[in-house]
């Protein structure tokens, strides 16, 4: 089987597909956008978060893969609630298990992207969402 199909199963592309449920919206006033060197993918948020710096509502512009796609809907259905310092975390978690380290991120539905850890030029795609997020909130 070819790997490629290993990675874009029927559960990623119905994934990557939630992001239409994520509109973006003008009115927002935070904006980020985090591009992968390795591929050209991009992905833009816009996003509102309260007086905490924690997310409320959150909008994309994915311009991505499959495989980024659905990585960033997966941060969007758990975005809301979080601040910069728990992104940021998160983030560095998930970056040393693309990496190969043992520890399982603590991000909900990640296991879905479990067959992109074998694809390191998958992996600035799969970190996109958490990247324009940080640079959202650090600009905003």
């Amino acid at each position: 089987m070819n790997a490629s199909r290993g990675l874009y199963t029927p559960e990623v592309l119905a994934t990557a597909m939630e992001l239409a449920g994520h509109p973006w919206d003008d009115t927002w006033p935070l904006r980020g956008i985090a591009r992968s060197r390795t591929c050209g993918s991009m992905i833009e948020l816009a996003l509102e978060a309260d007086g905490h710096g924690a997310i409320v509502r959150i909008g994309a512009r994915p311009h991505a893969c499959a495989i980024g796609q659905a990585a960033a809907a997966l941060f969007l259905r758990s975005a809301a609630g979080r601040d910069a310092a728990a992104i940021a975390a998160a983030r560095d978690a998930i970056a040393e298990w693309l990496s190969g380290g043992d520890d399982f991120p603590d991000w909900p539905g990640l296991a879905l992207l479990e067959p992109a850890r074998a694809h390191s030029a998958r992996h600035p795609a799969i970190l996109l969402a958490w990247d324009a997020a940080l640079d959202a909130l650090r600009t905003g």
